[in-house]
């Protein structure tokens, strides 16, 4: 039931990873809504209006609290004062003694019924205080901290019970008369109030109706044993409109400095109150977005927040941010969770519990109960720390288990896993994944994506790829979503990691990425393209080191920092489907949705890799590109060269003439103007050449080429008809490229070139015709060395690998980074994580595990860095 594919929670149970069910306690026709447990007792809240307290010993039936008219939607203990609260769809509070199993008190709401159903409690012993969750969307709380006399009602009751609880009848300054008053007023119930028909008296609070009765000393209900007094919380004690929706669950944080209590709505949100005396005051509000919360539970600063859809948001309370959201399972409300210290027990719709653990894996899957799980919590067998671990769960199907559970083992830094194995063969599966580390699990997923943007054949799974990275990077700590790109193109994948909030604004980094990779072909492989297979300290897989490896070590960069509440600064991820043919509608897109992306002050890419094996470098220059298609054809059929050869004028002939005057024999471009605005070499630039050279053995002359000066390339000849030696082709197609450098202008050098092709082609004074198409275009990129941004990140990756890193350029084309830094007006830069022979677009495409490892690290000091050096641009 784990939910796989969709998630980076990894399935790592086993057999001996299910607890055994130790007993099985049956609630006769009726579901289990609630549950509590204290030293000696397990209390269960039932859809039938009572409450069931069972012995933990002998796990026998030793009595039934009833006076409820309602379900019973929530019980809370008071150790402290061995007390039970119970909240029930009678709107009534009851407080019950846990020693002697009585009624204490009953709570009125402020409103009383009007305040419908009183789905959560939550207790705090630092302040005394109950605190209810309402139907009408209200929050309410009542303080036992001062005392006044027992009600009038009271005090024509039998006599207190020689008890802890007799200490306890202490009422709080939230009853309806000051603490001098020796009665406590309410308002009359017209069904608990009233007297018998036969007497035809009017109901008022002293009737006590049916406290004559007598019942099985077994049973002991408010009938047999009255309540010792009635409160009612005072209209000063209530916050209306709390949430936009019911409050079905909260969770108390009760420190030694403060106390803060969490509450989750239907309105899907959790919020965050710190409780004061005179009342809670809102400090935060988390939007989880994943329907309404109808779970929390808290674990020292981190709150985990159980919504309608399946998904576990995990909040951090230190910086107000969402770190991780864990996918239990999809579309099937989480009713009800239980933690002890880092193991989390999610229990859903679906009658499944699961355990999770400190790495947000699951551990253990098992099918609690044959129909949906309502509730839990987690006990000791008798009491006592050493006694053992009890999970108990109940159901609909008038079960509570029992089941025998250890202690997690001590907390482990996510980021460490895996890190100090070797992998040598292809990645190991369930038995064994606990020693790969989230980055390189989450890397499998991504790559076993086949998401080929120039195939028809794979659109769905270039979709299914941005679904997933979505979710990827929401479990890892962003808000995340696609936005679309037109009809049949691919979405792009808009994600946000949100640092801490401080006393000044933050810096906002956009890192640009893709999910789409070139096909993949069998031939040359020596593994599966599409599976990520680890050899002999590398990773291989089509797309690994271009670009989903990258992609998953800066999530995984962001999301530690997020974990250890050092993101100072918004990261951005916008991850594009269609980078390798072309990036359609990718401008368009942006700009249209430019207010979701924000206002940016830097750009990160990683997208290439290094000029050599073991010397770290940083990108800072691209050549531009301009990709042209050129066709000449005839008004006539393919021909035969037997027949018609030497009567007619060939498009072939045509072609081979117009290509072979686009360069000299020096392969100079002919195209006029075109070296006129190539920016001239500079000393410092020399200087930097040869020590590249001396580094990769090549010389300099070469590398100066390659990224520095303009070059034309033929890519492509075809023909038309059968393609056999007697064939004279009637059409002829043919694809060339040009390469720009700084400072030529783009439009500037694509009339040129279209202007070029046409008067060459007329020269020809040829019957046939010619068709030109400039296909693709991208602006040559050149990034600033004397940036903070860069000296931000040069220190970084000295930092990390020890050496200053090598400053290179690239001879090839990144379309999208001129186009961002235009869009955003800003620098971008760039860092290659792979190796110079990391095979991207080939056969056996590779990178290093040590590589990805560094480059993660790499990114999170340079995070640091900036979130400390930089500050945003100025914005309007």
């Amino acid at each position: 039931m784990n939910s796989g594919a969709d998630s980076l929670s990894r399935d790592l149970q086993s057999d001996a990873s299910v607890p055994a069910l130790l007993h099985s306690l049956h609630e006769h026709r009726s579901s289990v809504l609630s549950l509590a447990a204290n030293k000696e007792h397990i209390f269960s809240g039932s859809q039938n209006k009572d409450i069931s307290v069972w012995d933990k010993k002998t796990f026998t039936l030793k009595r039934t609290l009833q006076g409820h008219t309602g379900s019973v939607l929530a019980l809370e203990i008071a150790k402290e004062k061995d007390w039970l609260f119970s909240s029930s769809g009678d709107s009534t509070i009851r407080i019950w003694c846990t020693v002697d199993l009585i009624p204490i008190y009953v709570l009125y709401p402020y409103l009383e019924t009007g305040a419908g159903d009183l789905f959560s409690l939550a207790w705090s012993p630092t302040l005394q205080t109950i605190y209810i969750g309402c139907q009408n969307t209200s929050l309410q709380w009542h303080d036992f901290h001062e005392s006044i006399a027992p009600s009038t009602s009271a005090a024509s009751s039998p006599s207190l019970p020689p008890s802890s609880c007799a200490d306890s009848i202490a009422l709080g300054s939230g009853t309806s008369t000051p603490s001098t008053s020796a009665t406590v007023t309410r308002k009359v119930h017209k069904f608990f109030d009233s007297y018998p028909q036969y007497e035809r008296k009017p109901a008022d609070i002293f009737a006590r109706n049916g406290t004559g009765g007598t019942s099985s000393p077994d049973f002991v209900h408010e009938l047999c044993a009255p309540v010792q007094g009635y409160l009612t919380i005072l209209a000063g004690n209530v916050i209306d409109s709390a949430h936009y929706g019911y409050v079905y669950c909260m969770a108390i944080l009760d420190g030694n400095d403060s106390v803060q209590l969490a509450t989750g709505s239907g309105d899907e949100t959790v919020k965050l109150w710190d409780c004061l005396e005179n009342g809670p005051a809102l400090i935060h509000e988390f939007e989880c977005s994943h329907g309404a919360v109808l779970a929390l539970v808290a674990q020292g600063d981190t709150i985990y927040a159980g919504c309608q859809d399946g998904y576990v948001q995990v909040l951090d309370l230190e910086t107000k941010t969402l770190v991780r959201t864990i996918i239990v399972q999809e579309c099937v409300d989480i009713l009800s969770m239980a933690m002890i210290d880092s193991d989390l027990y999610t229990c859903s719709a679906d009658g499944w519990v699961k355990r999770w653990s400190a790495s947000f894996d699951c551990m253990a899957s098992w099918k609690g109960h044959d129909g949906i799980a309502l509730s839990s919590i987690i006990t000791f067998r008798n009491g006592s720390a050493d006694s053992g671990l009890r999970l108990v769960t109940g159901g609909n199907d008038e079960y509570i288990k029992i089941w025998e559970i250890t202690s997690p083992k001590p907390r482990k830094d996510v980021s460490q896993f895996g890190q100090a194995h070797a992998i040598d063969g292809v990645l190991p599966t369930a038995e064994n994944l606990s020693i790969i580390d989230t980055m390189t699990y989450a890397l499998s997923k991504f790559i076993s994506i086949p998401s080929v943007s120039s195939s028809p054949a794979h659109t769905e799974d270039c979709r299914q790829a941005a679904i997933w990275l979505k979710k990827c990077l929401g479990q890892l700590g962003a808000r995340a979503s696609l936005l679309p790109t037109g009809e049949s193109k691919n979405p792009l994948v808009l994600g946000t990691f949100e640092g801490k909030k401080g006393d000044r604004p933050k810096p906002r980094v956009l890192f640009y990425g893709h999910y789409d990779v070139i096909p993949a072909p069998a031939e040359g492989w020596d593994s599966d393209p599409f599976t990520l297979t680890g050899r002999n300290g590398y990773l291989y897989g089509r797309g690994v080191t271009d670009d989903k490896g990258p992609i998953i070590a800066i999530a995984c960069a962001a999301a530690e920092l997020l974990s250890r509440r050092a993101l100072g600064l918004d990261l951005v991820f916008l991850i594009e489907g269609e980078e390798e043919c072309g990036s359609p509608g990718f401008g368009e897109a942006v700009r249209k949705y430019k207010n979701e992306i924000g206002d940016i002050d830097a750009i990160l890419v990683s997208n290439s890799t290094w000029i050599g094996e073991d010397k770290p470098c940083i990108t800072y220059g691209l050549r531009g590109v301009v990709h042209c298609a050129l066709e000449i054809f005839s008004d006539l059929p393919d021909l035969h060269s037997g027949i018609e050869g030497g009567a007619v004028v060939e498009p072939m002939f045509d072609m081979v003439r117009l290509l072979a005057n686009l360069t000299d024999s020096h392969r100079r471009v002919q195209v006029p103007g075109f070296y006129d605005h190539v920016r001239a070499q500079t000393e410092d630039e020399k200087e930097l050449y040869k020590l590249l050279s001396a580094v990769t053995q090549r010389p300099a002359a070469s590398l100066s080429s390659r990224w520095r000066e303009p070059s034309l390339t033929l890519h492509t000849i075809e023909i038309s008809g059968p393609k056999n030696a007697t064939v004279i082709p009637g059409l002829v197609k043919s694809q060339i490229s040009l390469r720009i450098v700084p400072d030529q202008d783009l439009d500037t050098i694509v009339k040129a070139l279209c202007a070029h092709l046409e008067s060459s082609f007329e020269t020809l004074q040829s019957p046939n015709k010619l068709k030109i198409k400039v296909e693709h275009t991208a602006d040559w990129w050149l990034g600033n060395l004397d940036d903070h941004w860069f000296e931000a990140l040069e220190s970084a990756v000295q930092d990390v690998w020890g050496v200053a890193p090598l400053r290179i350029r690239e001879g090839g084309s990144i379309p999208s980074v001129p186009y961002l830094e235009k869009e955003f007006g800003c620098h971008a830069l760039h860092l290659p994580m792979g190796q110079s022979s990391d095979q991207a677009h080939l056969p056996n495409e590779r990178m290093s595990l040590e590589n990805l490892h560094k480059g993660k690290v790499v990114v999170e000091q340079f995070l640091l860095n900036i979130a400390e050096k930089c500050v945003p641009n100025m914005r309007q």
